[in-house]
């Protein structure tokens, strides 16, 4: 359930702020993903067990199997999708060495016309133009055209460890939510258990993502609450249907 997927050209292009910042906010994006993931999946997939059955054993079987799965899908969908994001960061580097082996002089117009836009005058753009290539062209141009840094590219396997790790600490929060509350109260205490997760993780991803709070919290609780209450009815029909 993967809902924010990065684009590998749009990531490519974004600013970064030192070698293995961009490999921490992929850890930390990957992260709060699976833990979403996590805790609305496994507690839709056991509210819907539970309004079917009181089975404490049937329960917790279709739970820790949904820890397993999930776990295991997030893992591929990240390592995949990172896996295009730095093929297509690999390809952007190779696309500026071969523009600068075959036209130096007019990449380096290009270069001064981006200081310039800035609003450098062209001499002085020129000038740090000149002086940045003379250093390394290559690291030059991605910074300046593409935000990016041959050294410090996203990785897939890291991705995909703390995506499948946020995964099952989310998904613990229902799962012990549901096995230890009493039969009784075991929907009502995971579904109250998982919202307030759910409020804590939107908090999280609006601050990564920059974007407004109430509004990041907001969409995470009531996607939430309507995938436990969509499954809850599910369940309770199958389990009074005898199904």
């Amino acid at each position: 359930m993967n809902t924010l997927e990065p684009d590998p050209v749009a990531t490519a292009a974004e600013p970064h702020n030192g070698n293995g910042m961009r490999a921490r906010l992929n850890w930390l994006r990957a992260g709060v993903l699976g833990a979403n993931d996590g805790i609305i999946s496994v507690a839709g997939l056991v509210i819907g067990v539970a309004a079917a059955t009181t089975d404490r054993t049937a329960i917790l079987t279709a739970g820790v199997a949904g820890v397993v799965a999930g776990a295991v899908s997030m893992a591929l969908g990240e390592y995949v999708s990172v896996s295009s994001q730095r093929d297509t960061e690999r390809a952007l580097i190779a696309r500026e060495r071969r523009e600068l082996a075959e036209d130096p002089e007019g990449e380096l117009i290009e270069l001064a016309g981006i200081y310039q836009a800035k609003g450098l005058s062209p001499a002085t753009a020129r000038a740090v133009a000149e002086e940045l290539t003379a250093i390394d062209p290559v690291k030059a141009h991605l910074d300046a055209e593409l935000g990016l840094d041959a050294e410090d590219l996203t990785n897939p396997w890291h991705a995909a460890l703390a995506s499948a790790i946020a995964f099952v600490v989310g998904a613990a929060l229902p799962l012990l939510a549901v096995s230890l509350a009493s039969e009784s109260t075991r929907i009502l205490v995971t579904f109250a258990a998982v919202l307030v997760a759910l409020v804590a993780t939107g908090s999280v991803s609006a601050h990564l993502g920059r974007a407004g709070r109430r509004r990041a919290m907001l969409r995470l609780v009531l996607g939430g609450a309507l995938a436990m209450a969509a499954t809850f009815g599910i369940g309770y029909l199958l389990g009074v249907s005898g199904i």
